[in-house]
């Protein structure tokens, strides 16, 4: 029996918010990021985790592409309904991971990344792409909550998140097991809501990813899940080399014929 999905749900934040002038912007910069880097990602099984505007996978090569998000949205036909930090995916089943701005939303974003680790194959990809905390993005959701400090209803998506700093972030991979093997940046441009203030700033997007590419708005993570294994052991060349034993050598003498002769 099929299941409908009640088109009279309201949208999500995250969802209107990506309407807008300020989130086009986003996802104009971000999916220039994800088709590059899936695209030489092989294997069998991939999976996007929320963020269904965007089609973050529409590059890839992996047959089996999959969504996911914890809420229901009428405007998003996902595979799975699930949150984040408790996956219903066996362990060690997926080869491409994508968490687009997961960690700053979720309640607990270490077990997220358990759950990350947990999932993906080794050698596996992880995709993560997060707000920089220090950027003009930075600033604004700091001003903001100066600002609106008790004033919940201020704090719309998304600057109701908690903002992940880089190089924490590395160190949370590093912790399980995970290799950073690039880093990107992107949104360098101010986070006006006006898309006029968009095209006044668009130059900032060449100027940053020039001379001040640390500071971009977003950050764009591709890490791989390593496994210890056995160490190679390389020989000593200096040590003298393994005599061959093919040559037969005599313990004893034989016996004379004088020896015999009583």
């Amino acid at each position: 029996m099929s299941q409908q999905l009640n088109t009279s749900a309201p949208l999500h934040p995250e969802h209107q918010w990506l309407n807008s002038a300020l989130g086009r912007y986003l996802q104009q910069e971000e999916q220039v990021l994800y088709d590059q880097a899936v695209v030489d990602l092989f294997g069998f099984n991939a999976l996007q985790i929320g963020c269904l505007q965007m089609d973050l996978l529409r590059s890839s090569r992996i047959a089996n592409r999959y969504k996911s998000t914890e809420y229901m949205n009428a405007a998003e036909f996902p595979h799975l309904y699930c949150c984040d930090d408790f996956l219903p995916v066996a362990d060690a089943s997926l080869d491409l991971l994508i968490l687009p701005h997961r960690l700053e939303f979720s309640e607990r974003p270490h077990q997220t990344l358990r759950e990350a680790e947990r999932v993906m194959m080794p050698e596996g990809h992880l995709l993560i792409s997060g707000f920089n905390p220090l950027s003009l993005w930075g600033m604004a959701l700091f001003l903001r909550n100066l600002l609106h400090n008790n004033d919940a209803a201020a704090k719309t998506f998304p600057w109701n998140a908690s903002f992940i700093g880089l190089g924490r972030l590395k160190d949370w991979l590093a912790l399980l097991g995970f290799e950073v093997i690039s880093v990107q940046m992107c949104c360098h441009t101010p986070p006006c809501e006006q898309e006029s203030w968009h095209r006044r700033f668009s130059f900032m997007d060449k100027l940053g990813a020039k001379w001040l590419s640390a500071i971009g708005g977003v950050y764009f993570i591709v890490a791989k899940k390593r496994v210890v294994g056995m160490t190679p052991l390389k020989p000593s060349w200096k040590t003298a080399p393994v005599k061959p034993n093919l040559v037969v050598r005599p313990t004893q003498r034989k016996p004379s014929q004088r020896g015999h002769v009583e």
